[in-house]
């Protein structure tokens, strides 16, 4: 799916991968893990097109001030960049890496005059039973402090309101079980990152062999600059 070739992919995915065994052994603090180091350089924006993956699907959902907001509203109009999280997730290649990764991008987006107020980023709860509009309010009350910079935190209702978006996204989401067959509060998924652009499509999917702040700043200037 990237423009940089299977060689840069492969290269990309064995830093990742040596990276979490080096947190798993004991190696790297698991607090201060971090993204793989590039060995590339990404191609400049512009020099290349960003495929339409797929159309997304609609729904309702909640806002931090529990107020209902269309998913539709939130993926159009701006280039936007989604993820899924749960507020509770301690994994340091998780939920606390993918939006300290949203932060530093953030930086470089609120700095460039050509994207300013033209992208946003969308956060969705995995886990709408725990996490309420308050839950998430105190969650991201760090990433939106900045006014110039929208970033929305969502979560649903119910779960069953939640269901149709995960499907449409392909989020996978398992929960971890205890040695007596009961449900922990341990979610399992992918981490992934969805690019979005002003139309509502997917031009771009993310994973944690991709998560570098560079090559998502530069997809999204790509867009910036087709859209004119």
């Amino acid at each position: 799916m990237r423009r940089v070739g299977a060689v840069a992919g492969v290269v990309l995915t064995v830093l990742s991968l040596a990276g979490i065994a080096a947190v798993a052994s004991g190696a790297v603090d698991p607090g201060k893990a971090t993204a793989p180091r590039m060995e590339f350089v990404p191609p400049p924006p512009g020099s290349y097109k960003l495929q339409r993956i797929q159309r997304v699907s609609d729904a309702v959902l909640l806002d931090s001030t529990g107020r209902t907001v269309r998913l539709s509203a939130l993926t159009q109009g701006k280039i936007t960049l989604l993820t899924f999280f749960y507020t509770y997730c301690v994994d340091p290649l998780g939920c606390p890496f993918a939006h300290t990764t949203l932060a530093n991008l953030r930086d470089r987006v609120r700095d460039d005059r050509a994207l300013a107020g033209r992208v946003r980023f969308v956060s969705v709860s995995l886990d709408p039973t725990h996490d309420t509009p308050a839950a998430i309010a105190s969650y991201g009350q760090e990433f939106t402090i900045d006014p110039k910079f929208e970033w929305r935190f969502l979560t649903a209702r119910r779960v069953p309101e939640l269901l149709p978006v995960l499907d449409d996204f392909g989020q996978d989401v398992s929960v971890d079980m205890d040695e007596n067959g009961r449900a922990t509060r341990t979610l399992h998924h992918m981490l992934k990152m969805f690019l979005i652009d002003a139309h509502g499509d997917v031009r771009e999917i993310y994973t944690l062999a991709f998560l570098q702040p560079q090559v998502m700043f530069n997809d999204i200037k790509t867009l910036a600059l087709e859209a004119g």
